[in-house]
């Protein structure tokens, strides 16, 4: 049995049972309706890979049915049967967007090869479709980078949520990436052909910010002269991206809840409401929860926004992505194919804490390169944060490791090993004391080698 299913059109009932008969006999699955209104009905119940008509139909005529076809249907092809008379209403359908169409009485052969390159035509743009698809979100994640474990987890998630239209907030600390991420998760999805529009919370005055969000009409306000578009509105089939929302005022919270929960909009000024089809994403680099415990965010609104929650780690708890980072901006900062950074300047840049994190990293390897003398970027090169006396120092063969000299790496050594040894040499407890994930508490452990005894 063929897969691909082909609604018939067909008002003549001896017709109708000629084309099924033929379409059956090649193995098609076939649905016969009298009238285009009920075709039109059939493809709103229904999937169908074609629909094959007569051009000349009691009620809506053929035009029009192609027309409510390419508002329901808009990828499926057509094919009209028309009689020698109506030949020039089959061109113009055609070109109205119809695929073809062949003549009463028509030969056999013919017939089943205009519905096989029909057919054919549909898997290619289908193929093509997927293709495109598969493409944009590999764009969508082309400005990401990172190996890590918790990079790649983030990487799998945003796969999984792309698809839906769940509010997502993401958390992480300044500079770690969290409009890529929006980004990410919006050129992934079915919206990425609308607008992502970013608003920035903390940006924005309270006075203004209402405005700026929800829209005014003329006179709301000393100034207002015209109507002013709102940010969700203008997001309205797209994604609306909500940074630093644990900025926003709690009066200004309480209007926001109210867009999520009923997806209208109500103008500054105006008593009328405007429906908006969008989807929400949200960032911070606050621990909203504690916010709510201080009475400074809403406890609902925190609930609606954090349905699916994505944390960003600090650039300090993914150092094995700082290679691929720097190299990553070496690339598309310089003109210069062949610049590198060499082992020593590496292995600095990975001991380094970033409290900046990738925005820091970006900004470092900026000015290495402005500053460069040949073609690798060297620590004279890196800025005097990165390479000032109270950071660690790789050693002389650029591998990482400290030096005996470093003070402050002896006392990180002493730190580290006193905790664990509190602890019983538990990871869990050691890194708890110690105030940092576990994870984190292992790279330092296998980067000074410390070991039970």
């Amino acid at each position: 049995m063929n897969p691909y299913p082909i609604l018939i059109v067909e008002d003549d009932e001896s017709q109708r049972r000629i084309i099924e008969y033929n379409l059956k006999q090649k193995g098609y699955r076939t649905t016969a309706v009298e009238s285009a209104e009920m075709a039109l009905k059939e493809l709103q119940k229904s999937e169908y890979y074609l629909l094959v008509s007569d051009m000349k139909l009691p009620g809506m005529s053929g035009t029009e049915l192609l027309s409510g076809v390419k508002e329901l249907r808009p990828e499926m092809p057509v094919v009209f049967i028309t009689a020698f008379g109506t030949i020039e209403k089959a061109v113009e359908a055609m070109k109205l967007g119809a695929y073809d169409y062949i003549t009463k009485p028509f030969d056999r052969d013919e017939f089943l090869l205009t519905i096989e390159k029909a057919l054919e035509y549909r898997r290619l743009k289908d193929e093509n479709l997927k293709l495109r698809s598969e493409l944009d979100g590999k764009q969508a994640f082309s400005d990401m980078i990172g190996s890590s474990p918790a990079m790649l987890e983030i990487f799998e998630t945003i796969k999984k949520v792309s698809g839906s239209d769940a509010t997502i907030l993401i958390s992480g600390e300044s500079g770690t990436g969290k409009e890529l991420v929006a980004r990410g998760i919006h050129g992934a999805s079915e919206r990425a052909s609308k607008q992502l529009v970013t608003v920035n919370c903390a940006a924005i005055p309270k006075d203004l910010l209402e405005s700026e969000l929800f829209g005014h009409v003329t006179g709301a306000f000393t100034g207002a002269v015209k109507d002013k578009m709102g940010k969700f509105v203008l997001a309205d089939g797209g994604t609306i991206f909500l940074d630093e929302i644990g900025d926003l005022h709690l009066e200004l919270q309480a209007k926001l809840l109210r867009v999520l929960q009923e997806k209208l909009v109500e103008p500054l000024g105006s008593n009328e409401t405007i429906p908006v089809d969008i989807r929400v994403i949200a960032a911070s680099n606050q621990n909203l929860a504690a916010r709510v415990k201080e009475g400074r965010f809403r406890e609902d609104l925190y609930y609606r926004l954090n349905v699916i929650p994505i944390t960003i780690p600090p650039l300090r708890e993914r150092p094995e992505d700082i290679p691929l980072l720097a190299e990553h901006f070496t690339k598309t900062l310089s003109q210069d194919n062949d610049v590198a950074v060499d082992k020593k300047a590496m292995a600095l840049l990975k001991l380094y804490h970033w409290p900046g994190n990738v925005r820091e990293l970006e900004n470092a390897i900026k000015r290495a390169l402005v500053l460069k003398r040949g073609s690798m970027i060297t620590i004279r090169d890196l800025p005097p944060e990165i390479t000032g006396e109270n950071v660690p120092r790789p050693s002389e063969d650029g591998s990482g490791k400290p030096g005996n000299h470093s003070l402050l790496i002896d006392s990180e050594i002493k730190l580290i090993t006193e905790a664990l040894k509190t602890s019983g040499w538990n990871q869990s407890k050691a890194a708890a004391r110690l105030g940092i994930p576990r994870h984190v508490l292992i790279y330092r452990m296998r980067k000074y080698n410390i070991r039970e005894p």
